[in-house]
């Protein structure tokens, strides 16, 4: 008997962005309405844990086929926010595709400064 592959599961993630950020044109762009009183933040999934999602982004990683972390990120990242996404794990990738639009959406609702891929 041959034994399954565990299924791969997915989360989201919420990356701190530095207030520098609020001056790019493709930030001010994306958040017309951004106000200045909450934080920037970045909002990705990933099957990784988010440690390691964060760690590829600052450290600029890349595997054969090329950069795995956003510019953006590597430049103006400060922290993970764990609570802005310490409910959405385990997920399947499709769930997890589905609500890194939602939760970006659902800040900008909350007056976050949002940067998504």
């Amino acid at each position: 008997m041959v034994s399954k592959r565990p299924k791969r599961t997915y989360c989201v993630y919420v990356i701190e962005l530095d207030q520098a950020v609020t001056k790019t044109k493709w930030f001010t762009e994306a958040n017309p309405e951004y106000t200045g009183e909450k934080p920037c933040v970045y909002v990705g999934y990933t099957s990784k844990t988010p440690e390691q999602r964060f760690e590829e982004h600052i450290s600029g990683a890349r595997n054969k086929r090329g950069p795995i972390h956003s510019k953006k990120v590597k430049k103006y990242g400060v922290r993970l926010r764990p609570r802005l996404y310490k409910t959405l794990q385990n997920m399947t990738e499709e769930d997890a595709k589905f609500m890194e639009v939602e939760k970006a959406r659902r800040l900008r609702k909350r007056g976050y400064g949002v940067w998504q891929k």
